[in-house]
């Protein structure tokens, strides 16, 4: 395994560190003041088009997708990188790079499983960042870990699905640029596969019967950035057959494909988070007086920051063989290791974050440093794209299996 970076990844990263320096950071409290002043929240800051602009400009644009079809053509080694540095501003980075969830794995999916009318409609806007899109599989009724307990149906009549269900934390829903729902559900409830009772449809988002009801908060806050998380209610849309993923009884599938590349992109991204939160503890420590002493020459805190800088090291390691993994024999060889970076990722760079908020002392949680938020997203990526138990036991039973 080598994973030095060759000569594109370096020229790449050269430029991306240099347009978070001179754009990315800048913006952050520019988007904020922006935000305060809009008619509605859900609007992005103007400095947004800005930023995607100046991205594209510059040659960071859908640096995500291995098909150099649609996108730069990277693979997940040489991507790693990358991600790992707009996770450092995770609300404004990927965004600007055309490269933020759900629209990523949206544009893999429809890019892998989509017809070619589909693409035509609905792929190429999304890569021209004209419009966003919301995945919808996450329900309120039931333990959506398990995807096999979905409800919501997607029955045909005639040369139309009917859509009947409801859905929450759909993430940028509440984005008013959002134009699609990737919306899964059942198309044979009693089917004897349970995995293969699911089926995916395209529901365009002012499609008869569909209600974006509420924004749904995390830990307080709406991830404005992000399009928000909604709860959406499907009161019987109806789409044409044509809007159909694939085939029925793929869904499961198709929804296991999508979320491979999405937890290692998440986890990409925390290590930029992780990388921030120590740049900031440091900073803290050195700049802060303390019963007479810098905080930096307490004890306490080398241990953090010395702990820290293990972890991350540890992490990178991991999830740079994940890549490597998924790049030289697929998403099911490195199936392990993908639920190994899911697992530890996002838990070590929480506890992470957090000693940085307790350095920081009330300024940790307050809005002006980016640590309360970091560390909301750390949290939430515990559950998003299955949360840590269902990973833990996948995998182990893998291990066990060995033995039985």
């Amino acid at each position: 395994m080598d994973f030095a970076m060759d000569a594109r990844t370096e020229e790449l990263r050269g430029r991306l560190l240099a347009f978070m320096t001179e754009h990315v950071y800048p913006a952050e409290p520019v988007a904020e003041e922006q935000r305060a002043a809009l008619a509605s929240p859900w609007d992005a800051p103007p400095v947004v088009a800005e930023l995607k602009a100046e991205a594209r400009r510059r040659g960071l644009w859908n640096l995500f997708l291995p098909d150099a079809e649609y996108g730069a053509g990277l693979t997940n080694l040489q991507y790693a990188p990358l991600a790992e540095i707009t996770g450092r501003s995770p609300h404004l980075a990927p965004t600007a790079l055309n490269c933020a969830a759900p629209d990523t794995g949206n544009m893999e999916l429809l890019a892998q499983f989509g017809s070619e009318a589909q693409r035509a409609r609905w792929l190429e806007p999304l890569l021209a960042g004209e419009i966003r899109s919301a995945f919808a599989m996450t329900e309120p009724e039931v333990a959506s870990s398990d995807a096999t307990n979905i409800e919501t149906r997607i029955e045909r009549d005639g040369d139309e699905y009917v859509v009947t269900g409801r859905k929450w934390y759909i993430s940028g829903a509440m984005n008013p640029d959002c134009r699609l729902f990737i919306v899964m559900g059942k198309t044979d409830p009693e089917g004897e596969d349970v995995r293969r009772q699911q089926s995916m449809v395209l529901v365009p988002r002012d499609t008869p019967g569909v209600e974006v009801r509420r924004a749904m908060r995390v830990y307080g806050y709406e991830d404005h950035s992000h399009g928000g998380h909604a709860e959406v209610v499907f009161h019987g849309a109806r789409v044409p057959v044509d809007h159909l993923v694939g085939e029925e009884g793929g869904g499961f599938a198709i929804a296991q494909a999508r979320l491979g590349p999405g937890r290692i992109h998440h986890c990409m991204r925390l290590i930029g988070m992780a990388e921030r939160a120590i740049e900031l503890m440091c900073r803290r420590a050195v700049s802060r007086t303390a019963f007479g002493r810098p905080l930096a020459a307490q004890g306490q805190v080398h241990a953090w920051i010395a702990d820290a800088r293990v972890a991350v090291e540890q992490l990178r390691l991991l999830v740079l063989k994940t890549a490597w993994l998924m790049d030289t024999v697929g998403n099911k060889g490195a199936h392990t290791e993908i639920q190994a970076i899911k697992i530890a990722t996002p838990r070590t760079v929480g506890e992470i974050i957090d000693r940085a908020v307790q350095l920081h002392g009330a300024g940790g949680v307050s809005q002006d440093f980016p640590l309360a938020e970091l560390w909301a997203a750390a949290r939430t990526l515990r559950l998003a794209d299955g949360p840590d138990e269902v990973h833990q036991r996948s995998l182990a039973r893998r291990e066990l299996r060995q033995y039985a």
